[in-house]
């Protein structure tokens, strides 16, 4: 393998070749060190064009559902304008620099940097081959254009395709700056190419974490202690080694394992072991957590963010409006349950994971064996769902430690009642607001304190993500106070779809329903005036309001109720139609406006915007974490319920079109879901809901 290129700075192309036959493309993405090595390297895309055009693209992004492993090769298929039907898409590994951040969360494997250079990457590609044909003809560049993996001669008509040209072009300077294509251009960004995995879906190929079968393979699950913060005292194998099936079990640092032959052995096994656990001190109910939280914001919090006097505003206002607003502790309750196949040698580890962390599970593993991370291997598989709780290694550890103790490959699988009582929970919070309003009904003011459990634990200083959403809102108050007060638990809390703001714009956006209604204003109207200096946002409300009808009348016994939310790079407004019958509440038909830039396939962002209003639907109506004692209530589906199909609307999405950089689109869909909701009630009975999930009868 031949390098052609010093590498000496961030986000540079670099073109190789490969077996001295081929042409190899790679591109640094925002998170890879600076490099001034002459080493041949694998960096965050990777191309190679082979001497047949064949096309392969390795994708250092885990696929859990949002169609990153179609979106990202379009990208650069596009600029390389490769013949998207001779594509072939493949998983990498794990690795600690090669391919820079390899965490997939928070939307950000186009928006976070990926999208200029694996452009970048494509575009020097093509403008590589086109100069190695250009030679060859012995005609100028700007005589030549590319085609579907060809390189075509406009005067002539004579073709070359790229494997013919691959080894001459991996000879050639890297141009620095390739002239990347306009909008206009593109011909494979903005389409709806078939997806690339739906397929191996469809007919039960894909291979997720929970289908790994490499030889000798046995089977464990784990028992974690109940209580937050407890441990494992002692237990009695005798139980669980009285099932048939059962070979050991063996105590981990995090609880105690069931290993044999089969899963469901291992599960009998588990249920069958009566472990004695040291519970610790922490016996906190969810009733004591709310009680605490309102306490707390009846006193000043931190500061996390200021504008204007509000203090001053409030006391001369014409009308004060108060309210609190509260959201629970919620699960991920992914579709495949947490698991992992580990393989720990004296000299090699070998993982198999349904990951959005792969170098933190192969520090973790590296941690916990002893080996350098250069002996972990870490096999991405599919994702059974994921919404950040997979970016933690817990479950990834539970199975290195078992691996380790029984000396052989072992796929370790949670129970659904570990799931839930184990997980990383979207926190849970309180929102104390006042709002101020002139005579006219303007909003002058508008106060929030926020009690939040904190990722992490903090116990002082501003939750960020307890008040995202309220900070960083679209709109503009004139004055604007946001104070913070964190309650650090043992509970493990961790990032959920859309994080903080998914209970903030709940908060946050019933509360100006209630200000449009004090001050006897149109709620669409009163938003159009606070987004008076976000044309942006404004223009998603517009489009919204529009094609779900607002100031018509909504058909019979029906109330209609709209939401915004801006973050990470994308603007989303929701209708909801909704109906009520006793306390039962029933929506018909959510409005989708959304504006999240540049589109590199509608039917994945349509797909994910409607998932995600399906998503937050299923929060605000039944899912909801509850502690007792230090432990978590709920065990199973019975207790912890999902949206069902025959409960699920129908969603129109409409896409703005835009040529901005990407946004996020697999969370902004989700947070305006709930108030939405809650604000189309309203406006049918007169009714507000100021908790979730949304109760009639609260």
């Amino acid at each position: 393998m031949a390098d052609i290129v010093k590498l000496s700075r961030r986000d540079f192309v670099a073109l190789y070749a490969v077996g001295g036959v081929g042409l190899a493309i790679g591109a640094y993405l925002p998170g890879q060190p600076d490099s001034a090595t002459t080493a041949p390297l694998q960096p965050g895309a990777f191309v190679r064009i082979d001497p047949d055009g064949e096309v392969t693209i390795w994708m250092a992004r885990a696929e859990m559902g949002q169609g990153v492993r179609t979106a990202l090769p379009m990208v650069v298929a596009d600029e390389l304008d490769a013949d998207w039907a001779r594509v072939t898409i493949v998983q990498a590994d794990a690795h600690q620099d090669k391919y820079g951040r390899q965490m997939t969360v928070g939307s950000t494997s186009v928006r976070g940097g990926a999208w200029m250079p694996l452009r970048q990457a494509g575009a020097a590609a093509r403008e590589m081959l086109v100069a190695a044909a250009a030679a060859r003809w012995s005609v100028p560049a700007e005589s030549c254009r590319t085609e579907q993996s060809f390189v075509i001669h406009q005067a002539s008509g004579r073709r070359l395709e790229y494997g013919a040209l691959a080894e001459a072009a991996a000879a050639l300077p890297v141009p620095e700056r390739p002239r990347l294509k306009t909008p206009d251009q593109f011909r494979l960004i903005g389409t709806r190419v078939p997806q690339v995995d739906s397929a191996d879906k469809a007919l039960g190929k894909a291979i997720f974490g929970i289908d790994v079968r490499p030889p000798n393979l046995k089977f464990a699950t784990v028992v974690h202690c109940p209580v937050f913060g407890g441990k494992l005292r002692s237990v009695d194998p005798a139980p669980a080694r009285a099932v048939s099936g059962v070979r050991r079990v063996v105590e981990i640092p995090s609880g105690v394992a069931v290993v044999a032959d089969n899963t469901w052995a291992a599960i009998q096994g588990a249920r069958a072991l009566e472990p004695q656990w040291d519970a610790g001190a922490f016996r906190m109910s969810t009733a004591d957590l709310f009680a605490e939280f309102a306490r707390l914001v009846t006193t000043e919090g931190a500061v996390a963010e200021q504008l204007g006097d509000a203090g001053a505003a409030l006391a001369g206002a014409a009308q004060r409006v108060e309210a609190t607003y509260e959201a629970p502790l919620l699960s991920h309750a992914t579709m495949e349950p947490m698991n992992c196949t580990a393989e720990v040698g004296p000299d090699r580890c070998e993982i198999w994971a349904p990951t959005q962390n792969p170098q933190g599970t192969q520090s973790a593993a590296a941690r916990l064996t002893g080996l350098p991370v250069e002996q972990v291997t870490v096999h991405v598989t599919y994702l059974g769902c994921g919404w950040g709780r997979r970016s933690r290694t817990d479950f990834v550890e539970d199975a290195v430690e078992v691996s380790k103790r029984v000396g052989g490959p072992v796929q370790v699988l949670w129970t659904r009642e570990e799931d839930l009582q184990h997980d990383f929970y979207r926190p849970a919070a309180l929102c104390l607001f006042q709002g101020a309003l002139d005579r006219e009904g303007k909003v002058t003011a508008l106060t929030a304190r926020v009690a939040s459990t904190p990722i992490g634990g903090q116990a002082a200083g501003v939750d960020r993500n307890g008040v995202d959403g309220i900070v960083r809102s679209p709109y503009r108050f004139s004055g604007f106070r946001v104070e913070s007060h964190p309650v650090g638990l043992p509970v493990t809390i961790g990032h959920w779809r859309s994080v903080g703001v998914s209970q903030n714009t709940f908060f946050l956006e019933c509360f100006l329903d209630e200000l449009a209604h004090a001050g006897r204003r149109d709620p669409v109207e009163l938003r159009r005036e606070l987004l008076r200096e976000n044309p942006r946002a404004l223009r998603v409300l517009n489009l919204a309001a529009e094609k779900a009808g607002w100031g018509t009348p909504p058909p019979q016994d029906r109330g209609r109720g709209i939401a915004i939310v801006e973050n990470k790079g994308s603007v989303v407004v929701e209708v909801a139609e909704v109906s009520v019958s006793g306390d039962r509440i029933r929506v018909h038909r959510v409005v989708a406006a959304a504006d999240c830039g540049q589109v590199i396939h509608p039917g994945i962002v349509e797909a994910q915007i409607a998932g995600s209003v399906v998503a937050g639907l299923s929060a605000a109506f039944h899912e909801e974490i509850t502690l007792e004692g230090g432990a978590v209530t709920q065990g199973n589906f019975h207790e912890y319920p999902l949206l069902r199909l025959p409960d699920s609307p129908a969603v129109d999405v409409h896409i703005v079109p835009s040529t901005d950089a990407p946004g996020s689109v697999g969370e902004p869909g989700l947070p305006p879901a709930a108030p939405a909701v809650a604000n189309a009630v309203f406006a049918l009975t007169g009714k507000r809901l100021r908790r979730l999930p949304l109760r009639l009868d609260a």
